[in-house]
């Protein structure tokens, strides 16, 4: 059976911390294309990108961030969304990959747009699915606050049975693989980050302003989020995806690629993504 991509374990240091990072990617001759994925997911959300034809060419790169998936951490207590930034330049450095197409979903969305604001120049676009933009965006990383618990393992524990048992598409699957998918010593450092930086970050100033191309990717049940006319507005491109919460890559991959591609090859959006839409291109807010 043909290899269609590369399995790598990556060793650096990240902050004075010794970092294992799993990663898989492929060459090519086109542009390549970076991807983050979220909290409790991994690079795997990612390799079915070479069962696309439209990306054919285009060398891509998708990495376990530390203390997921296969990425260890020798200290989990400082994971953080600005200690994933720096681990995201690193592992570019350690690839040799300097101008980019960026993916982030949700944490990863969120990481990717902090690197993005920091190196505006490297970021050919940007594909932020659902990542933090505002405080309303923190359903799952405010729980650290809401739901006080000083025992990691605890906390995690019932994180997982509240979201299993959430209204919303993929939540049951989502919750069925958390555990295996991230070390509880790191859920605390990342979902403070989270919860800080969508409060006081000033992130929606700082996606704006980003000089690259934009498209923000949401599922159907979250159409209601207060700032897509808003940003539209200023010239991001929006895809809502249908029978769809948070997580199109689990709920509705095919459209999720398809979008992709169209927004990269700057194809008219025709049928699925603008058609659950009403003409004007965005739902009523809530």
């Amino acid at each position: 059976m043909a290899n269609e991509f590369t399995r790598s374990a990556i060793a650096l240091d990240v902050q004075g911390v010794p970092v294992d990072v799993a990663a898989i990617h492929r060459p090519g001759h086109l542009e390549p294309i970076v991807f983050l994925h979220g909290f409790g997911s991994t690079k795997e959300d990612y390799a079915d990108i070479v069962r696309h034809a439209d990306f054919d060419g285009h060398p891509f790169l998708a990495y376990d961030a530390p203390g997921c998936g296969e990425s260890g951490c020798a200290d989990l207590s400082q994971v953080s969304i600005p200690f994933l930034v720096e681990t995201a330049l690193t592992v570019l450095g350690s690839m040799g990959i300097e101008r980019f197409h960026l993916v982030g979903h949700s944490m990863g969305g969120l990481t990717a747009l902090m690197l993005a604001n920091a190196h505006p120049d490297r970021v050919l676009s940007f594909v932020d699915i659902e990542g933090n933009l505002a405080p309303e965006d923190c359903f799952l990383s405010r729980q650290i606050t809401l739901y006080p618990e000083a025992d990691a393992g605890r906390f995690f524990d019932d994180f997982i049975e509240r979201t299993r048992h959430a209204p919303a598409y993929a939540s049951a699957l989502y919750a069925a693989s958390l555990r295996h998918k991230v070390r509880a010593a790191a859920v605390r450092g990342i979902f403070e980050s989270m919860v800080q930086l969508s409060d006081h970050g000033n992130l929606m100033d700082r996606f704006l302003g980003l000089p690259c191309r934009k498209m923000f990717m949401f599922g159907e049940q979250n159409a209601t989020l207060s700032y897509l006319r808003h940003i539209q507005t200023r010239g991001v491109q929006l895809s809502e995806i249908p029978r769809c919460g948070h997580f199109p890559m689990y709920s509705n991959p095919a459209v999720m690629w398809t979008e992709i591609s169209r927004f990269l090859s700057a194809r008219p959006v025709e049928g699925t993504r603008s058609s659950a839409c009403p003409p004007d291109g965005i739902p009523p807010s809530g």
